[in-house]
């Protein structure tokens, strides 16, 4: 793997820093009972958002699913924005009306983020398509995780996708469960989703998703070579949440995974990984670290005081922006 540049890897250990620490910081406030949404979190799995969205453009577009905060903070969202929007706040990204799992910021191009699995694919293959038609040299990424690929529109999306030559990045999160139910039950022990996008024409890969550098460096590829009018890839990374599915909490007590299980993922935490690796080629230092760490929580600190303190939306606004104006 290339080396990558000093600024971006301590860039990329800071961006996954920064967004763990806000989840954190949800999961402890989230009993407070405030936050009248559900929310799903990306505890564990902040290095492909971190390695993707560093290879993008702000005027590259991004969409996401259900799990939507690290790529929207990884795309530059505003973190206040993002938190009032979880408050059900008029300040939020989403005015206030969508909540956790609908986070829009065209001000960075996160063109939405859909929580019915497989219904981002066709929205972002849209978006692509229509830079294509546009004349716009923009790059469009959309995150799913695995459960998406039993979709039969992702089939559809690859397809569609692969026959124009359309300028986009499908990046999969196989974090190995849906809700509860592991691959297993779900898809054939033979199933190789990176051979199904092969078949489809686009160019396909897999990567380490708790390597934040490698992420970084298959995404930058995918994301030129779409730029260059070269099409569309697929790039799958391996990677695992640390907290339950839809919530603030951890579930291994309940049986479908084990807590051996959940402690081997722990130990390839891709915050750590990548501390550890800046540290041992003195990269960057612990008194560093300390300092960002603070400027962080004083940043989360205020995005909190400020969500809270933001009017809810008035009553007279429900019906806007919820059909499209002739």
């Amino acid at each position: 793997m290339p080396q990558v540049a000093l600024n971006l890897r301590k860039r990329l250990f800071f961006d996954m820093l920064r967004i763990r620490s806000v989840e954190e910081a949800i999961a402890g406030t989230y009993p407070e009972q405030e936050m009248r949404c559900p929310v799903h979190l990306s505890i564990g799995q902040e290095a492909v958002a971190a390695g993707v969205c560093a290879a993008l453009k702000t005027e590259d577009r991004i969409m996401s699913t259900h799990r939507a905060h690290a790529h929207y903070l990884a795309k530059g969202g505003d973190l206040k924005a993002m938190l009032s929007e979880i408050y059900g706040r008029a300040a939020g990204c989403s005015s206030g009306k969508g909540g956790s799992m609908h986070l829009v910021d065209l001000k960075v191009n996160m063109m939405g983020s859909t929580p019915i699995v497989g219904s981002s694919l066709p929205v972002a293959v849209g978006t692509a398509f229509g830079a294509r038609l546009q004349g716009l040299n923009h790059v469009t990424a959309v995150f799913f995780g695995e459960g998406m690929t039993e979709e039969g529109v992702f089939s559809e999306s690859l397809n569609f996708a692969a026959l124009k030559n359309l300028p986009i990045v499908f990046i999969c999160e196989n974090n190995l469960y849906s809700v509860y139910s592991p691959l297993s039950v779900r898809q054939p022990a033979r199933r190789d989703r990176v051979a199904l996008a092969k078949a489809h024409g686009i160019t396909a890969l897999s990567g380490d998703g708790n390597d934040v550098e490698a992420v970084y460096f298959l995404a930058s590829q995918a994301v030129e070579r779409a730029r260059r009018g070269k099409g569309p890839s697929y790039l799958e990374f391996t990677t695992y949440r640390w907290r339950e599915h839809c919530g603030p909490n951890y579930d291994n007590d309940i049986g479908y995974r084990s807590e051996a299980e959940f402690l081997r993922w722990r130990k390839k935490c891709p915050i750590v990984r990548q501390r550890n690796r800046l540290l041992n080629k003195k990269i960057l230092s612990g008194p560093e670290i300390s300092r960002k760490m603070k400027t962080i929580n004083q940043e989360i600190a205020e995005a909190f005081s400020f969500a809270k303190a933001s009017p809810f939306p008035d009553k007279k606004t429900l019906l806007e922006n919820v059909y499209a104006e002739r």
